[in-house]
């Protein structure tokens, strides 16, 4: 696994899909095009992020002339934390907290006695803690004056 430093496109990308996907929530499969116009984002780029999402059973694919993706579960019940470790891999500053500081896997030889390692976990909790408790619905409802786009797409 890696270390995810910033949040990739994957991740940003990931969560305005699906932001849009929740926007629509009841209304059917929404096209890969439909979304990428309304986002301003890749078509191509957006099938690949859908399939670990959909593995995940966060998002659903419906196959056919109407089909497309909706979301499997409630936006209230999806947190932009299970959409991100989903796509990126775990959320982690620094790579000795990928494993236990005891583990025969640990990259690094210092990590048992490491006075900063600590910090760094405090600051991954801290990160970890927001993101799980913030849902799609929270985006959809917080700030409906901006709830057409919430990506960072150029």
């Amino acid at each position: 696994m890696r270390c995810i430093m910033k949040i990739s496109t994957k991740g940003r990308y990931s969560v305005t899909a699906l932001y849009e996907l929740a926007l629509r929530y009841g209304e059917g499969a929404v096209s890969l095009k439909s979304i990428a116009t309304s986002q301003g984002l890749s078509e191509n780029y957006l099938e690949q992020l859908m399939a670990p999402l959909r593995r995940a059973g966060i998002v659903k694919s419906v196959r056919g002339a109407q089909g497309g993706y909706m979301l499997a579960r409630d936006p209230k019940e999806i947190t932009i934390g299970e959409i991100i470790t989903t796509v990126e891999g775990p959320i982690a500053l620094v790579d000795c907290l990928l494993t236990s500081a005891e583990s025969a896997e640990q990259p690094c030889d210092r990590a048992c006695a490491c006075v900063t390692r600590g910090v760094w976990e405090k600051v991954c909790d801290s990160i970890s803690n927001v993101l799980n408790h913030i849902t799609l619905y929270d985006l959809c409802t917080d700030h409906p004056e901006q709830a057409k786009k919430v990506g960072c797409a150029r």
